[in-house]
């Protein structure tokens, strides 16, 4: 049975059900019609149009083509319904009203608008109604940009359109060749395969002309996926397989653009201040300054001039001026305190960023109404957010608004001068001045900028620092971090000399540009030295990358950046890249402090790549994402009230619908935009026992019945630290194969796509230990202690001599994942979250917590070993014999090797998770949160003493592991007991 009616704009949600919609035609006639919600908008017409034959003034009517529906929609927008093979229960109309009205203006333009409007969750009136300058200006020039790019990807040749379009799908080291699935072919091209095809093709079909490898491509069975160029085969990621392709049909696709088809309720003790600080990212140009307190009312007046102590002549360019409204409230002692003087307590209310230049370098002058963001953190000194965003809050209904004013202190507009007309155009330092005084400083300059782990540079440092930053830019240039942060950017000089220093420095490694784009170095003149850096990544490289540099685009301060164009450059020459830029800023439309600026960077791409957007409006819109939300709430609600077998037979029913159907096949995978999902396998389809009943779908190959590709559909958790995870798992894995170690992980695919929403992979062929070990015991309780139960079920699994390499794969994969989830402090982990498949390899899921954030029970740490490594496990290592310690010692190389590897990385890894603190995940706000990281990777410490601390958690494990037996005794016997 389908999802229960909520409302109007549940009744579209019925498959086939008939609906009342009044219509009115542009005569002024008035008629009400019975249509199916299943019926396209084109049928709907020609049904009014019959109907309309009997009504007066139908004469008057031109042909229905010259007509087009408009409605309003749940954006609150009208619409013009242009497309109109669309269905009814998709266009989805806030009211069950049409009005027929004659077309205007170009009807492929507005076409277009509608579809990116939907696309990105956002009416694009709503950019136009804010009558911003700087919002306009901007949306000019990208649409410019991106479409003078689609331009010229069009004239591009057949090689680079197709690593444009179909980019492959590469391992990072082509030296692994024991992984690759093309043994007889392992270091021959693509070309010499399809020679042999066609060579083979020849022989039994003989073709009237000979046909050349030239005009043929290799594609993946079934998917949008081709083998081609100058890579050998064995690195290529394919484990299906090829068939010869037409380059001219691929070529023709090019041509193909699917267009057509504030303050209330208050005591009266309390008494309201205004904080104001000025800032240079995490730097405080001058002192903090705080307002007179005023009474609390429906609109309290300050009417006060606050003054720092700066002049406007030092002020950098970034200056942003953050303000915090709290409440300072008086508390009373008890009686037996009243020798005590009454505290005083503050109480956070809000806070809000501006700019204290616009966007052209002009002094803000005027007044300014700035509606706030509700704060509520810990301590007074953190009353202000300078990291927080430079925009106001959308719900000025809810938010409390500061009025502020900016004095006008010249007749004419002051503007933030340009480097060379500054009056500096020398240094204003002498290299002979400042050159290396003696062996101590040199070793004291050594010293500071070789310790990965300070928190803190002292005074005397940074005045070593800046003495000898030539010295710096010339033999230390990857500690340009410090030199800006020891700065003083509250002092113009400074700030010039600082610029001059970084015209002249040498291009970073991405490992310590990445470093640049955090908020601390907001300087435009940084910003644009990072992006040039950045420039020199791959497409694989800065896919790697791309989930930290969206999350960065909510620090800068104003829309038009150096790093917004540098992302839609790539993505708009890179299929894959821009498949998830755009769900990456696609999930984040709800967050309102990012929504402008990541509605119109999605505006912007969309214009620049017409021919994804069907693509998208088959995942996004109205169809399959709000299908499988629809589905989830009929599986919670029904799951409450009927077993779960007949839970899953009334959501196969409910899949069955046509509506349903047709949503949820024939798409591309939003996981990877090579994955055809095309027809849903209903029999297979069903949901998941946890708390939030995630949809198992499964869909049937287009080539290969047999084979099925599966996607778990989560409503109600926030799986971007899920992402976060896998992506630091992927790097793990990368980082481990450049030096000839494939340790056989496996970072399945997850992908966020809006609020607690989001898709996960099926690994297909596996199972979780619980199930393992449950299957193999009487009872819950002495499940856990059964160390035969895995090595039993893999001998089930691999008959035979595929026994060996199957331990083999489990030795690799446990080595991975145990310093892996030690190095990230993965936390959570009970049998039900650790898997394993046929094949032997294990592998790790779910990741709500990390970077130490163990679960505890009663304030009891449930967790008390640095990883996962139960006697079982080496019981599999082991090959189920007790004195098999060759085996084992093996395993242990392994690990030490790849913690090894991970601490050269180490400040790749802090890095990025210094720039995911935009996200705002819990467990991830703070630079005290990423402690733990540099403290597992042993930042500051030599490769001997980081082994050494492992060595030592590696024993811990070891010995301790009886404890995570009891810890997942206890959740199976929970689980059961639910």
């Amino acid at each position: 049975m389908p999802p229960g009616v909520f409302g109007m704009q549940d009744v579209w949600e019925k498959d086939g059900q008939q609906v009342t919609v009044e219509f009115l035609l542009p005569t002024g006639i008035y008629l009400t019609l019975e249509v199916s919600c299943s019926d396209t908008i084109g049928t709907i017409k020609k049904m009014l149009w019959r109907a309309a034959r009997g009504e007066p003034l139908f004469g008057a009517l031109s042909d229905p083509d010259a007509y087009v529906f408009t409605c309003i929609n749940l954006t609150a927008e009208r619409e013009d319904l242009e497309d109109e093979q669309r269905r009814l229960c998709d266009v989805r109309p806030f009211l069950p009203i049409l009005r027929l009205v004659a077309r205007e203006g170009d009807r492929v333009e507005k076409l277009i608008n509608t579809q990116i409007s939907h696309l990105i969750g956002k009416g694009l009136h709503e950019f136009d109604s804010q009558k911003n300058h700087e919002v306009s200006e901007f949306r000019t020039k990208m649409r410019a940009f991106c479409e003078e790019r689609a331009q010229e990807r069009q004239r591009l040749p057949w090689y680079e359109w197709m690593e444009s379009s179909f980019p492959c799908d590469l391992e990072p080291c082509s030296g692994l060749l024991k992984s690759s699935k093309f043994h007889n072919f392992k270091k021959d091209l693509p070309v010499m395969l399809m020679k042999n095809a066609l060579k083979k093709k020849a022989t039994v079909f003989r073709p009237v002309r000979q046909e050349k490898p030239e005009d043929y491509t290799l594609q993946v069975l079934g998917r949008w996926e081709f083998i081609y160029g100058k890579h050998p085969l064995c690195q290529f990621k394919v484990t299906c397989q090829l068939v010869l392709c037409k380059k001219r049909k691929l070529y023709d696709l090019r041509k193909h653009c699917w267009m057509l088809p504030v303050l209330t309720s208050f005591y009266s003790l309390f008494q309201l201040v205004v904080q104001a600080g000025l800032f240079h990212g995490s730097e405080l140009l001058c002192k903090v300054v705080t307002s007179n307190e005023v009474n609390v009312s429906s609109e309290p007046l300050w009417d006060q001039k606050l003054v720092f102590d700066i002049s406007v002549g030092d002020l950098p360019r970034m200056t942003r001026l953050c303000l915090a409204l709290y409440a300072v409230v008086g508390t009373t002692k008890k009686a037996r305190s009243t020798k005590k003087k009454n505290k005083r307590a503050d109480c956070p209310l809000a806070w809000v960023n501006t700019m204290v230049f616009d966007y052209k370098d002009q002094l803000k002058t005027g007044d300014f109404s700035l509606s706030a963001w509700p704060s509520v953190p810990d301590e007074k000194s953190d009353l202000l957010n300078p990291m927080g965003t430079v925009e106001k809050n959308p719900n000025i209904d809810s938010a409390a608004g500061l009025l502020i004013r900016f004095p006008n202190i010249r007749p004419h507009p002051l503007c933030y001068p340009p480097l060379d007309k500054a009056g500096l155009k020398t240094p204003l330092y002498s290299d002979s001045l400042i050159s290396m005084h003696g062996c101590l400083q040199h070793m004291k300059l050594k010293e500071i900028v070789d310790n990965k782990n300070q928190t803190e540079i002292f005074e005397d440092e940074k005045e070593l620092l800046w003495k000898l930053r030539v010295e710096m830019r010339d033999h230390y240039p990857e500690s340009l971090s410090k030199l800006l942060l020891i700065g003083k950017w509250n002092k113009h000089e400074d700030v010039a000399q600082m610029v001059w220093l970084l015209r002249k420095w040498p291009d970073l490694p991405v490992l310590h540009a990445l470093e640049l784009l955090d908020y601390r170095f907001p300087d435009p003149y940084v910003r644009s030295f990072t992006i040039k850096c950045l420039r020199k990544l791959r497409d694989d490289e800065l896919f790697r990358y791309l989930l930290q540099l969206v999350q960065v685009l909510k620090y800068e301060s104003y829309l038009d950046c150096d790093l917004t164009t540098f992302l839609l450059e790539r993505a708009l020459s890179n299929k894959n890249i821009g498949h998830f830029l755009f769900w990456h800023l696609r999930s984040e439309m709800h967050v309102s402090s990012a929504s402008l600026r990541f509605g119109l960077i999605l505006e912007a791409y969309c214009r620049g790549n017409l021919y994804h957007i069907k693509s998208f409006m088959k995942q996004v819109t109205n169809e399959a994402l709000n299908k499988m939300k629809a589905l989830n709430d009929f599986v919670k609600s029904g799951s409450q009230k009927a077993t779960r077998s007949q839970t899953i037979e009334d959501m196969k029913v409910c899949i069955r619908q046509e509506a349903y159907m047709e949503a949820l096949s024939d798409m591309l995978s939003p996981l990877s935009p090579s994955i055809i999902l095309s027809e849903i396998c209903t029999e297979k389809c069903k949901f998941m026992d946890s708390k939030m009943k995630p949809l198992w779908l499964m869909y049937k190959s287009k080539v290969a019945q047999a084979d099925t590709v599966g996607i778990i559909f989560k409503n109600g958790d926030d799986l971007r630290q899920d992402m976060l995870t896998l992506q630091m798992l992927e790097l793990m894995d990368v980082l481990w194969k450049r030096e000839g170690l494939d340790l056989r992980m496996v970072p399945y695919g997850c992908l966020s796509t809006g609020n607690k929403t989001g898709l996960i992979e099926v690994v297909k062929n596996s199972d979780t230990i619980a199930n393992i070990q449950r299957n193999n015991s009487n009872s819950a309780a002495t499940a856990a202690f059964n160390k035969d139960a895995l090595l039993n079920w893999l001998k089930s699994k691999n008959p035979g001599d595929k026994l060996e390499e199957a331990i083999e794969e489990f030795t690799l994969s446990c080595a991975g994942y145990c310093v892996a989830t030690y190095v990230l402090g993965i936390g959570d982990r009970h049998s039900d979250n650790i898997m394993i498949r046929e094949n032997g390899q294990l592998f790790h899921i779910d990741f709500g917590h990390f970077l130490g954030n163990f679960k505890t029970k009663f304030g009891i740490n449930r967790e008390r070993v640095p990883f996962i490594l139960t006697y079982d496990f080496v019981h599999v290592i082991q090959q189920g014999r007790t004195n098999n310690s060759e085996k084992f010692e093996r395993f242990r190389e392994y690990c030490e090797q790849a913690y090894k590897i991970l601490c050269r990385n180490g400040t790749l890894f802090v890095n990025l998770f210094a720039l995911m603190r935009a996200a705002g995940l819990p467990e991830l706000s703070s630079s005290k949160d990423i402690q733990y990281l540099k403290d597992s990777l042993a930042l500051g410490k030599s490769e001997e003493e980081a082994l050494k601390i492992f060595k030592v958690k590696f024993n811990e494990a070891l010995r301790e592991s009886w404890k995570t037996k009891v810890n997942w005794m206890m959740h199976s016997v929970a689980k059961d007991n639910r």
